[in-house]
Formats: C-alpha cells, structure tokens, sequence
C-alpha cells in the first residue's frame, strides 16, 4: 500500500544515495507506541525505516548507543541488518526480516521458548556496547522527568520502590558482570523464521543484569510458572534457588519500570495511546507479586549463593 510520504519519511529517503531516483512502495507498520515504523520496498529490496518519537531520550533512549546494540545483535545473528542510521533525520534504517509473530500461548512450548532463548543468550554472548541500562535508577529518573513536566507518580510508586530497594540490596550479594542485553522483551518483539527468532528494536539495550531480560521476557509475555522453570532450564541448564528467585525478583522490577515507562510518557508523548491505564495495569501486576508471601524468601535465595 502506499501513502502519502510526510515530509520527515520523504527526506528520510531522499538522503539514501543508494535509493535516488528509485521509486518506494510505503507501507505504515502499526505496532509499536513510541516511534513510528514503515516497511520501505525499494530497488527490488524491503526495509524497516524508522523515526524516532518525540522527546525519547528522556526516556533513557541514546539513538547512537541503539545503532551500537542493533549491529552488534546483528553481528550475533539475531537482528536484522542496520542499513543506515541517519542522526539527523532520527532515523534507523534496517534490513526487512521475514518472520511471524509468536503468539504468547506458543511460548509454553519447549521449541519455540528454546528458539527465543537461543537468541536472547546470543544478545548476551556479544561483546561490550557503549550504552547501559542501571534499572534501579531509570525509575527514579522518569520519575523526576515526569513530575518536572507536571505528571506526578502513582502513590504506588512509594511502595514499589521500597521493594525494588531491597531487590538491588540483595542481588548486590552476589553480584553478576554486566552483559549487553535488550531490556525490552515484549512479544511484538519477537518474530519466528522457521527455527530462528528475530530480535528487533534495541531502544533500550544496554549493558545490564542479564536477568533483568529473562524477568522481562517472562512478565511480559504472561509465561506459566512451569513456563517459567523451563525458562531457566533452556538458558542454564540445571537450575538453582538462586537463579529462580532472582527471575521472581526481577519480574517485579520489570513491571516496576514498565508502570513507570507508562507514567513518563504521559509527560512526553504526542502519540494517542492509554499510557495512565498501561501504567495502571503494570504497577497493579508489580503490587501484587511484590505482596507474595514468598518475596523474603526470594531475597535470601538471591542473596545467598553466587548465580
């Protein structure tokens, strides 16, 4: 389908020397509620361009250290190609990977978890990126940006924050080395090519707690506690205490920062989308798994034995 280019699209095009004088065929990409996507098929090739929303660096975004974290999970395999990356346009332009979506119910599966985790293990074999992503003070950050824009946190933010203190107290214990990660494993995320799971938009990687990305993966994507365990089976091989409550913990800190994601972009975005009811929805979900009476018990765990 083509549409009528806007005029940041049209200069996005016009500034690929390879594509002068070669007519696109535009097609919006509706998924996604931060920037804007279009698949661009052009000189016989397809492309996913995409412009960076308004004001995303005060969501943590650095454009640069993105470019970095997408050609180095492209290196690994597991990201399409980054064809360009145009600063001054705010835009990335990448290779268009074929894939299918991965409904969430599939992930209870042994094959297609395995699949996703291969490539998230692959994220997290490369070698160092530039950016990182300290969780624990992300929060607080978006929250000093949104109350400086007049968006004042949740009275949950108080309690949770209580709770994500003793989480980081803990895994400071035992502490693991920083490995580049994705930081952002929604299902939309995800596509499946036969065997192989495509990774895409590296907004948000860094380097970081590689469990923060396992805690991502499975909060976001509802995954069963059996799923859960089959999990941390696939990406370590034999399983300990340690290692499950950690994912319990960091569960908790995912949709900690996902609430609070939600509260900074009512601060910030232009898009028309319900982000009061999606931080709504992630600090009840924080709320109550940070209220399980097994959370003490997850701090010991954490705490106790080197993962």
């Amino acid at each position: 389908m083509n549409v009528d280019l806007d005029p940041a699209l049209a200069a996005t095009i016009a500034a690929i020397p390879e594509w002068e004088g070669l007519e696109p065929e535009v097609t919006p990409i509706t998924v996604g509620i931060t920037n804007r996507n279009f698949k661009v098929d052009i000189g016989g090739d397809s492309f996913v361009v995409r412009l960076s929303g308004k004001d995303t660096d005060l969501l943590g975004i650095d454009r640069a250290a993105e470019n970095e974290a997408a050609s180095a999970a492209a290196r690994s395999g597991v990201a399409p190609e980054v064809f360009a990356y145009l600063p001054e346009r705010f835009a990335l332009i990448t290779r268009f990977v074929e894939g299918s979506p991965i409904p969430e119910e599939d992930l209870e599966r042994e094959d297609v978890l395995g699949a996703v985790v291969r490539s998230v293990k692959a994220i997290h074999a490369g070698p160092p990126i530039p950016s990182t992503f300290p969780v624990f003070r992300i929060v607080e950050d978006y929250r000093a940006i949104a109350e400086a824009r007049g968006v004042v946190a949740p009275s949950a933010f108080e309690e949770v924050h209580a709770k994500s203190a003793d989480i980081e107290g803990a895994f400071a214990v035992q502490p693991l080395s920083d490995r580049p990660c994705h930081n952002d494993l929604l299902n939309a995320n995800f596509l499946l090519d036969g065997d192989h799971v495509w990774i895409v938009d590296f907004e948000y990687g860094g380097m970081g707690d590689p469990f923060f990305d396992l805690g991502n993966l499975s909060i976001n994507n509802g995954l069963s506690p059996e799923a859960q365990e089959l999990l941390l089976r696939l990406y370590f091989g034999d399983v300990t205490d340690a290692q499950r409550a950690r994912l319990q913990l960091m569960r908790i800190v995912s949709d900690f920062r996902e609430a609070m994601w939600g509260v900074v972009q009512q601060a910030i975005s232009t898009l028309e989308f319900d982000y009061v009811g999606y931080a709504d929805r992630h600090f009840a979900r924080c709320l109550a798994s940070a209220s399980d009476g097994r959370f003490g018990s997850w701090l010991d765990a954490a705490a106790a034995e080197p993962v």
